[in-house]
């Protein structure tokens, strides 16, 4: 018997059918290493805008030309879109998932109203990076590193907390789409990373293949 099957032999029996990576553990990992990545990104990007603040010639860590340089998009308005730094969401965000996914390797089982929440944040989240990422490209013209690592840490955690929801039908779905959601939630991820290092090769072309003329 392989590894997989007989690690599959003693799940929970409302557990077996589901795809591997919506099961309690698979998904708790992917919420830890999504999860302290974006809050490490997060927590890196408030030390750099306090010593901005100190310090308004401050050179962040990220600063390396005119068109990748935290500090140059943390002046813009975008990066305040709500009256404070955008990054302040990500610290108290992040460590959200990170708690749900410690809660999960414990054994813990939340409530449908927990996952709509979570499935709620999450979304909102994914929407805001998304905007982000367009300002960032096509209004601002800078990208930030450490914003992107965030960028990075909310797509598969979108994703995944979505078919998660669909495969244990959080998310009303049919029972097809349910039993394949985890099928296809990775060429997802894949796509949505090309599309994202499409766009900046796209708009940043003159800097990755300047003309030869």
């Amino acid at each position: 018997m392989s590894k997989a099957a007989a690690a599959a032999s003693t799940l929970p029996p409302d557990e077996k059918s589901l795809p591997a990576m919506t099961r309690p553990r698979p998904f708790a990992w992917l919420l830890l290493v999504t999860g302290i990545v974006g809050f490490a990104a997060s927590w890196w990007l408030v030390i750099e805008k306090l010593d901005v603040l100190k310090d308004p010639h401050h050179t962040t860590i990220c600063d390396i030309n005119p068109w990748i340089s935290c500090g140059e998009v943390m002046q813009t308005w975008q990066a305040e879109l709500f009256g404070f730094p955008n990054m302040f969401i990500g610290v108290f965000a992040f460590p959200v998932i990170v708690a749900t996914a410690m809660a999960l390797f414990a054994g813990a089982r939340f409530n449908r109203w927990y996952w709509l929440g979570l499935q709620t944040g999450v979304t909102l989240g994914f929407a805001l990076v998304c905007w982000l990422w367009s300002q960032a490209l096509y209004t601002i013209g800078i990208l930030c590193p450490l914003c992107m690592a965030v960028w990075a840490m909310m797509i598969p955690m979108f994703v995944w907390v979505t078919a998660r929801n669909i495969a244990h039908g959080v998310i009303p779905a049919p029972a097809r789409l349910r039993r394949s959601v985890g099928d296809f939630a990775w060429p997802v991820v894949a796509l949505l990373y090309l599309g994202v290092i499409a766009s900046i090769l796209f708009r940043f072309s003159n800097v990755f293949f300047p003309s030869t003329m």
